[in-house]
C-alpha cells in the first residue's frame, strides 16, 4: 500500500508522518482492496486541517476531513471514519452478492 503524506502551508515533521503511517497502515484490515491512501495537512491559522483520501480497487475514493488544533488528534478520528466508511462499503458489497435469508 502506498502511503503519501504532504503538508501545505506547514512541514511535516518526522514524528507527524511515522505517527500518520502507522494509523492508516490498518485500514487494509477493514478493506482489503486499499491501494493507496493520500494525507493532506494543511494549516489555517491556528487551526489544523487534515484530509484523507483512500483509493481502493474497484470503487470510488473514500475521502475524510477534520479540522482542528492538534495534528495528531485529526488523524485519529480521520482514520476512524474511515474505518467505518470502508466497513459498511465492505458490508453493503458482501450482503449484495450473497443476500441473507
Amino acid at each position: 500500500m502506498q502511503i503519501s503524506v504532504t503538508g501545505r502551508h506547514m512541514e511535516i515533521s518526522p514524528q507527524i508522518r511515522e505517527y500518520t503511517e502507522e494509523k492508516v497502515g490498518r485500514l487494509p484490515r477493514y478493506y482489503d482492496r486499499v491501494h493507496a491512501v493520500d494525507v493532506v495537512l494543511d494549516r489555517d491559522g491556528d487551526q489544523t486541517v487534515v484530509e484523507m483520501l483512500v483509493k481502493a480497487a474497484g470503487t470510488q475514493e473514500f475521502v475524510a476531513k477534520e479540522t482542528g488544533p492538534d495534528a495528531m488528534s485529526c488523524i485519529d478520528v480521520l482514520v476512524d471514519k474511515l474505518e467505518r466508511q470502508l466497513t459498511k462499503h465492505k458490508e453493503r458489497f458482501r450482503n449484495r452478492k450473497h443476500p441473507g435469508n
